[in-house]
């Protein structure tokens, strides 16, 4: 992204705020407040820059991008685990530098890794989360009990973990992360190396939580449709700047019509200009042979652009039209399709022992 573009993505998430609270959306409602929050490693490297965003409470936020993207580095900044290099953020009224005893009392966190002792049992997992937090174990059994029948483990309490599943591993990490009654429950990759059943479950789970509990809730994820089918709003996070923010239909609506993909077997001529003066289309782009083209009514122009291509004596190779997804929007706001990039070897190690566990 370049410093234009940075740029321009701050001013436009700048206005978006600007019009929540013009809204009626007074700050202090926002149970997240971050401002120009960065981190920079051996004073080169930075994981996240600059990133400003507010949480409303009761709502499901979502950061979404790729693997090394920073969304694990603003968890552990907000929840008090890092120090930020620079910035500011205010987490349930308490400032994380003066008050991160508050916070950290104030919040759930539900890490990517999984972090049970494998030779404990699911209730004595929990109950030593309890311990951590210094709740009493004469009120934490009662709790524990409850949330290992919010997750319907309690036929597995008194097992180890060791035995359990990968969804069932995942549904005790929630449950860990609920025992301090948290407002606000930060999820990591909740739903990384599980399989389609296992990991509709756990939507489930989310959902109760923010509809039968009113929890506010933070989550990461590289995948498109969890964030869509989750979260209220959406930060696309890329190279450690937020692009953008907004709900899944508003970033999708700002794609700006249907999107037709036409492949053409000749790379020249390039007919982009002529394309782009048929009725209805907005925009085209060409990449290799492939002309990416933004349209409203997609059915009515597809047939038009085919017969422009023909009748300049190229070859149609393929064509596909599809409504705005956000698959679409984060092509759009970052020029690439989300991707799976290259991370160190302690990241990569950590996401490999998170998916062979998930598998047993």
């Amino acid at each position: 992204m370049t410093a234009q573009q940075q740029q321009q993505a701050k001013e436009e998430i700048s206005v978006m705020e600007e019009e929540e609270e013009e809204a009626g959306s007074l700050s202090s409602q926002y149970i997240i407040s971050v401002k120009d929050l960065s981190k920079t490693y051996d004073g080169k490297i930075k994981a996240v820059d600059n990133v400003s965003f507010n949480v409303k409470e009761g709502e499901i936020f979502g950061f979404l991008g790729p693997n090394g993207a920073g969304k694990s580095t603003t968890i552990n900044m907000l929840t008090t685990l890092i120090r930020p290099t620079s910035g500011s953020a205010v987490i349930c009224g308490y400032d994380i530098y003066k008050h991160a005893t508050e916070v950290r009392r104030s919040v759930g966190v539900v890490p990517q890794e999984y972090t049970a002792d494998e030779d404990l049992t699911g209730l004595e997992n929990i109950l030593l989360c309890a311990d951590l937090y210094g709740i009493p174990r004469s009120n934490s059994k009662a709790h524990a009990q409850e949330l290992l029948k919010l997750v319907e483990l309690e036929d597995a309490a008194n097992r180890k973990v060791s035995t359990y599943s990968g969804g069932m591993r995942r549904r005790l990490e929630l449950a860990c992360g609920l025992i301090n009654y948290p407002k606000l429950l930060f999820l990591d990759e909740p739903t990384l190396g599980l399989d389609v059943q296992t990991r509709a479950a756990v939507w489930n789970y989310i959902r109760m939580l923010k509809e039968e509990y009113h929890m506010t809730l933070f989550l990461t994820t590289h995948y498109m449709e969890e964030a869509d089918s989750l979260c209220d709003r959406i930060a696309i996070i890329d190279h450690g700047h937020i692009v953008r923010i907004g709900t899944p239909d508003q970033l999708k609506a700002s794609v700006g019509g249907d999107v037709i993909v036409v492949g053409v077997k000749e790379s020249e001529p390039d007919i982009s200009s002529e394309i782009a003066n048929i009725r209805l289309v907005k925009d085209v782009k060409k990449r290799g042979n492939d002309y990416r083209i933004k349209a409203e009514m997609g059915e009515e122009v597809a047939p038009e652009i085919i017969d422009l291509i023909r009748s300049k004596g190229l070859h149609v190779t393929k064509i596909s039209l599809t409504k705005p997804t956000l698959d679409e929007a984060y092509l759009e706001f970052t020029g690439k399709t989300l991707r799976e990039e290259e991370t160190s070897r302690m990241q990569m190690f950590s996401q490999r022992v998170t998916m062979m566990r998930a598998r047993r």
